[in-house]
């Protein structure tokens, strides 16, 4: 299984962060994540087709959002939420503050 890629907190971009989390799918997962910790990407696909939520994953990481770690066959992802608070103080918390369904 190939190696995945995340950026170096160094590297994060404040306009990728913003942009992986304004797709509601993503923001979904974030929250969960938040919510209930490390996960695997079939706990967090709530039904929807691999190939989809393969690229939420994919963007969600490259914007070093989230890391994704492989457990034998699983990949385990997990919140990056000591790298986005110390580079952007307090913008997870107010995105994740924003009431569900109220973001449309």
């Amino acid at each position: 299984m190939r190696a995945l890629r995340h950026p170096k907190p160094e590297d994060i971009e404040l306009t990728r962060v913003l942009y992986a989390l304004s797709d509601p799918v993503r923001l979904d997962v974030v929250r969960r994540l938040h919510r209930d910790g490390e996960a695997t990407c079939a706990a967090l696909d709530c039904g929807r087709p691999k190939s989809s939520m393969s690229h939420h994953f994919r963007v969600l990481r490259d914007a070093g959002v989230i890391r994704t770690r492989t457990d034998g066959t699983a990949h385990m992802n997990e919140l990056r939420r000591d790298d986005l608070e110390r580079l952007f103080p307090g913008v997870l918390e107010a995105v994740l503050a924003v009431p569900e369904g109220s973001e449309a």
